[in-house]
């Protein structure tokens, strides 16, 4: 069933895929479902295949120089940006590669509060001929120093970081108030009902209310956390001191 969207979206994330199918159901349900249906935000596709001049549709080819595997034609990927640069100027347009620079939490923060048309281009096979790269990328992003079989995972993931950050996204703003990776901490442990499960109790002092002292455990325990998972943070946040 076609998805449904809205014309005065706050945000357009536009995903250039051979694969949409892999996409659309993501963001049919839960939180980023209402927030179309909200017009918060609007999602679309864009399929490469649409724009092959090859008379069976073809978008693949073999590497020049040999290699293993095939790399996406720069022909219809070619004509598929072309297109939507002709149609929103503005759009920002981000490649999803693993030798891209890593995605964080400030990059999608950044992107929420300053684009309104965000184009994802997903690659396949091989990959993308770097030439397609050069010509039109704003930036390009990686999510992980893997390989994976194609760009519409890391690509909905750096949606879904955005599209969360929109005004009106989440229904509890306070959400975004302390979260992972805020000041280079790592979000505090979370507890909910029973206070005792299978042996293991919360911290007691969270049972008494007095906020104030809840959130001093919960910094010491975020430094804590920090440190253990991931220490390169950990010392980014202490030389902020």
């Amino acid at each position: 069933m076609p998805m449904k969207f809205s014309r005065r979206a706050e945000m357009r994330c536009t995903f250039v895929t051979l694969f949409p199918e892999i996409v659309e159901g993501y963001f049919t349900a839960s939180i980023l479902g209402r927030a179309i249906e909200a017009g918060h935000l609007q999602i679309d596709f864009v399929n490469p295949r649409d724009y092959s001049e090859n008379r069976y549709k073809k978008v693949d080819e073999a590497m020049i120089g040999g290699g293993a595997g095939m790399l996406m034609s720069p022909q219809p990927l070619d004509s598929a940006l072309r297109a939507i640069r002709a149609h929103s100027p503005e759009a920002r347009i981000l490649f999803l590669s693993p030798v891209g620079k890593p995605f964080r939490q400030n990059d999608a923060r950044r992107l929420a509060k300053s684009e309104i048309h965000l184009v994802f281009v997903a690659g396949r096979y091989e990959g993308i001929d770097e030439r397609l790269i050069e010509l039109y990328a704003d930036e390009v992003f990686a999510v992980g120093d893997a390989v994976l079989t194609g760009g519409e995972l890391p690509a909905m993931l750096c949606c879904d970081a955005v599209a969360r950050l929109l005004p009106g996204v989440l229904g509890n703003a306070d959400s975004l108030a302390v979260e992972s990776f805020d000041a280079s901490l790592l979000e505090a442990p979370s507890f909910t009902k029973p206070d005792e499960f299978r042996g293991k109790r919360i911290v007691s002092e969270f049972l008494k209310g007095n906020h104030s002292k809840i959130a001093a455990i919960k910094n010491r325990m975020a430094w804590a956390k920090t440190q253990y998972f991931r220490p390169d943070l950990y010392q980014k946040a202490k030389a902020k001191l």
